[in-house]
């Protein structure tokens, strides 16, 4: 049978939990997870009714297999005979750790061990959990591609090596590796962001991922400032996606059809973010900083009218509050709207811009280039301009944005 993206994608987290309670690995859950659905796309139309528990007892039953195989069930059986079903414990939730969970927010909180380092957390709840490819965390990071490559790789050995096995922790444990979860889930949202601006379909859109898992980690804390910050960065990021691109063409901030921005999920967003606002502490934290930017750019009623003033405090604020190249570049788009605005030269932000071309990871130094092609273009500088979208274009992944790099480059 042809497996259902929807229903493989609700069903994934949920067999890759249960297995990796079974087998106590988190590398061997996601190995006979893969095994199990496979199987499950060989079987005849209509004859797997529940994809997940059919799975999770085909997964289970192989990895049985696999032990017996290598004359280890005589060591295991003491284990079956307390819990003879591990299929229906791993199914229960009333019987498994953090079982008010989400299944893909259990395994990033097990994926973001404090035994690992942050590195590695971040790869490896990236990879297992959010689905991303390895080529993708490292773009996210800012590393090579072997680098990230050679991370996860470590992690899952520490992870297996820890002596812990697949154990998803106490809540006050949850809360300590609260912050590298919500990094993760913003990561999945800025590849969504920067790579698939228009998904063909659901089960290629980490974006739309990043804001489920957004909405179960305010089911978890549902008072935590920068969790309702985060939920309301998700939420503004999708409402205003429809208006980012046209004929397959990436389109500007100023160019925006903001018509076509969702009112409801718009207003949801705002309305996280205002009262992410309110419980933060002085100062505040990332996401409410960056739900407040977020939360500007979608008021504002055009580019031209938007808070530039009010965009450049926040971006100030959150430089220190989270530094990084990619606020660095942001923070200079601002600043040269505001100069442009102004009258004055925006000598001092194109500096800058240039700096972060030439040292910057990948992410920030193909963002910094964008700007600079896009003050070139205001600024006159035709020829200028074009050159560095021609540029850009062979960089810039397949999709809306090339389009539209290559279209200005002609133009």
């Amino acid at each position: 049978m042809t497996l259902d993206p929807e229903a493989f994608r609700t069903a994934w987290p949920q067999v890759v939990r249960a297995l990796a309670a079974a087998t106590r690995s988190l590398d061997l859950g996601e190995e006979y997870a893969a095994e199990a659905f496979g199987r499950a796309a060989a079987q005849p139309v209509g004859s797997v009714d529940d994809l997940a528990a059919w799975c999770v007892r085909v997964g289970r039953n192989a990895w049985l297999d696999d032990r017996r195989r290598q004359q280890r069930f005589d060591r295991l059986l003491p284990d079956l005979a307390v819990d003879p079903d591990r299929t229906s414990a791993a199914m229960d939730h009333d019987r498994l750790p953090g079982d008010a969970l989400d299944d893909r927010l259990a395994l990033l909180f097990v994926a973001c061990d404090e035994a690992l380092a942050p590195g590695a957390q971040l790869v490896l709840a990236m990879r297992v959990v959010c689905g991303l490819s390895t080529r993708q965390i490292a773009g996210h990071l800012g590393v090579p591609e072997a680098t990230a490559a050679a991370r996860l790789t470590r992690a899952k050995a520490a992870l297996a090596g820890s002596g812990a096995g697949f154990v998803v922790p106490r809540r006050e444990v949850r809360q300590e590796r609260l912050p590298v979860v919500m990094a993760c889930v913003a990561g999945l949202l800025t590849v969504g962001q920067r790579e698939v601006v228009a998904p063909g379909d659901a089960t290629d859109d980490p974006a739309r991922d990043a804001l489920s898992l957004a909405e179960a980690l305010t089911a978890e804390e549902p008072s935590d400032p920068e969790v309702l910050g985060l939920r309301a960065v998700c939420r503004l990021a999708l409402a205003r996606r429809p208006g980012r691109v046209r004929d397959g063409v990436a389109l500007t901030l100023d160019d925006a059809d903001r018509t076509a921005w969702h009112p409801r999920l718009l207003a949801a967003g705002l309305e996280d973010a205002a009262r992410a606002a309110r419980l933060a502490p002085v100062p505040p934290g990332r996401f409410v900083l960056e739900a407040a930017i977020s939360g500007v750019h979608a008021a504002a009623p055009s580019a031209e009218r938007t808070d530039w003033d009010r965009l450049a405090g926040l971006y100030d604020a959150l430089q220190r509050a989270w530094p990084s190249p990619a606020v660095e570049v942001a923070r200079l788009v601002v600043a040269g709207r505001r100069h442009l605005r102004n009258g004055r030269d925006p000598a001092t932000v194109v500096a800058g811009l240039e700096a972060l071309v030439a040292d910057g990871p990948a992410y920030a130094a193909r963002d910094a280039g964008l700007a600079l092609a896009d003050l070139a273009r205001r600024t006159g500088r035709v020829e200028e301009a074009a050159a560095r979208y021609r540029e850009l274009a062979e960089v810039v992944p397949e999709g809306p944005l090339r389009e539209f790099c290559r279209q200005r480059a002609r133009g």
